[in-house]
């Protein structure tokens, strides 16, 4: 399965830069293309300034665009937006298949106080359930959100699904390299699975201070080794995943097997 992390700064209205990357992995035979969170839209400290007209405007335009790429490349796009329904606004990532679109609203959103995103989107706060799982050609994928990679309960959701690979659009930023990095590894191995993540690059400023976001986009193997990433640019990612691998993964742990005599 060969998907592309494309690693960009938020794009606003314009579309060229997708445009061209899009064209350019449609030549090496992308099937699944995986961008940041907000890109497509300014980030969360700019939308609080911004009127829901607007956001509607820019996710329809975002939104009539990408549908027309997937159609046109047959290829999977999986990109972050923000969506405006009956005045409120969501926090969603969309899959945009060359014949159908799908939504996975985010289930679990940073609420810190610096960073309130679940005090300003009006995502459903309830009981967990499963985030979007698809396949590709055989190759089974789910799509969970950068923030929501710290919780055990999305991931009890996935555990009996068997997915090939995770895709995670992120927009970490500050001092988190590290720790991102370590945890994006831990979680592909102790679930034998790979996961893609793609993370923005660019900055925010507000007043004196600035939000610095690294990119690092990057590529676990079922084993937990670092296979690809990026750097702090803008750049197209390729990269080739098995689902040999991901079995042979399980077979050698056998993690899974551990549980299931456990319920038994």
């Amino acid at each position: 399965m060969r998907c592309a992390v494309l690693q960009l700064s938020a794009q606003g209205m314009s579309s060229t830069k997708l445009y061209n990357y899009i064209r350019i992995a449609h030549t090496k035979n992308v099937k699944v293309l995986l961008l940041g969170e907000y890109i497509l839209n300014p980030f969360f400290k700019e939308l609080q300034t911004m009127s829901i007209s607007m956001i509607r405007e820019q996710a329809e335009h975002q939104i009539k665009i990408l549908k027309e790429l997937s159609s046109t490349y047959k290829m999977t796009i999986v990109a972050p937006l923000v969506i405006v329904k009956r005045k409120k606004v969501y926090k969603t990532v969309a899959k945009f298949a060359p014949s159908s679109t799908a939504y996975y609203q985010q289930q679990l959103l940073i609420n810190y106080t610096h960073w309130n995103e679940e005090k300003f989107f009006s995502n459903s706060i309830d009981a967990i359930e499963s985030p979007l799982v698809f396949k590709v050609d055989g190759f089974k994928f789910a799509i969970i959100s950068g923030f929501e990679l710290h919780f055990d309960e999305i991931f009890a959701h996935l555990v009996q699904k068997n997915i090939d690979a995770i895709l995670l659009p992120s927009v970490s930023t500050f001092d988190s390299y590290d720790r991102w990095k370590a945890l994006i590894l831990s979680r592909a191995f102790t679930n034998n699975c790979y996961i893609l993540r793609a993370n923005r690059i660019g900055e925010y400023i507000e007043k004196d201070f600035s939000w610095k976001f690294y990119g690092d986009s990057i590529l676990a193997s079922p084993n937990g080794e670092l296979l690809s990433h990026l750097g702090n640019k803008e750049e197209l990612m390729l990269v080739d995943m098995t689902h040999s691998e991901v079995v042979h993964a399980r077979r050698t742990w056998g993690f899974k097997d551990t549980i299931k005599r456990k319920e038994s």
